[in-house]
């Protein structure tokens, strides 16, 4: 993932770490970063004081841009980062196209430093700023207002090139669009479907026009083969000469540099919120299941009880009517058999017919 801070992370790193050393250290450390930018950082312990940079990095524009010189505006710019620290070295390390002297005893103490140390850490980014800048000025030159239509490759990236075409009234930004993965190219396209239909809203009238198509545009026609195979589609921008005035040019120039690093950015964190949203649901999902096979084994477990205790109140219940017919059949039987009375019978009965008493004598065996 492209970083879209302008300062190199590695190189304030690095820098810092020398700075804040409490006894002299030696660096002799290279470092290779995106964009085709190499870096080389150089300190000696007999001289704390002083610490080299240099630097090399790939032409913004090959074949217009010198491949092994920078320009005088580029130089210009460089040394406009921290004067009191940074100074242009004699001698250019071989390989490198700069090579900057830090002058590290000059570093405000503080909490400055780490501003000025950050500051110094964008030089690559200045670089790369500074030729876009010179492109973007000669807009207003006199082959601009001739008309230069050959589009001009930017190639801040080997891999996501970019294309500038001059015309009379504008200039257009073309930037081809690739991924690696379908699911990519669905959700940069829903982006930059709603990209246009923002940018084209009276709240953004002052934005650059966008436009998305999924061929390339009639300007980048002659344009090599593999620089217009792509599966996202080509994003433009039409940049008039108000968006390069003063203050503006700095962040259009900036924008136009990162664009794709934030198409790249917005599809990952687009795909992690996705991704988020999709396990939540499944697990609020998989929390109804569990819910709802809970509540049928309870509701199981209380129709077996309903049924068991149905049954003991079915038996109870046939138990007590039956007793209860029984016993009326019984009271009834009883009246029928006392029911003819007899006048004296009841003494009758109690005399005569009584079962004889026995006492509980002893009594001796006759012989």
């Amino acid at each position: 993932m492209t970083c879209i801070e302008r300062a190199s992370p590695a190189l304030n790193q690095i820098l810092l770490k020398l700075y804040s050393a409490e006894k002299p250290m030696e660096i002799d450390h290279h470092l290779y970063e995106f964009g085709s930018a190499e870096y080389h950082i150089l300190s000696e312990a007999s001289d704390p004081r002083v610490a080299f940079l240099s630097i090399s990095t790939a032409p913004l524009c090959p074949g217009v841009l010198a491949t092994n010189e920078l320009s005088s505006y580029t130089i210009e710019m460089i040394k406009a980062l921290c004067p009191a620290v940074v100074e242009i070295a004699e001698s250019t390390r071989e390989g490198y196209q700069l090579t900057l002297k830090l002058n590290l005893t000059k570093i405000p103490r503080g909490k400055d430093y780490i501003k000025v140390i950050k500051e110094i850490s964008t030089v690559h980014s200045v670089i790369l700023s500074s030729q876009l800048k010179e492109i973007l000025w000669n807009f207003n030159s006199d082959d601009a207002i001739k008309g230069m239509h050959k589009p001009i490759k930017l190639v801040y990236n080997p891999r996501e090139p970019f294309f500038v075409i001059r015309q009379p009234q504008q200039m257009i930004a073309v930037f081809p669009i690739r991924f690696a993965e379908k699911s990519d190219v669905i959700i940069s396209t829903a982006f930059f479907q709603e990209l246009v239909d923002v940018g084209s809203s009276d709240r953004y009238a002052k934005a650059p026009p966008c436009s998305w198509s999924a061929i390339p545009p009639p300007e980048l026609r002659g344009e090599a083969f593999e620089d217009l195979s792509t599966n996202g589609g080509f994003v433009s921008f039409d940049i008039s000469s108000h968006h390069v005035d003063g203050k503006r040019l700095d962040k259009t120039v900036w924008n136009l540099l990162n664009f794709n690093a934030y198409v790249r950015y917005h599809v990952k964190t687009t795909k992690g919120f996705i991704q988020r949203r999709m396990r939540k649901r499944l697990e609020n999902l998989v929390e109804v299941l569990h819910h709802t096979e809970s509540l049928e084994q309870v509701n199981e477990q209380i129709t077996r009880h309903q049924g068991c205790s149905t049954k003991r109140l079915v038996r109870s219940s046939k138990y007590s009517i039956l007793k209860q017919r029984w016993g009326n059949l019984g009271r009834k039987l009883k009246r029928i058999h006392f029911r003819l009375k007899i006048q004296g019978f009841g003494r009758f009965r109690q005399r005569w017919l009584r079962l004889p008493k026995f006492s509980s004598r002893e009594y001796t065996k006759l012989d």
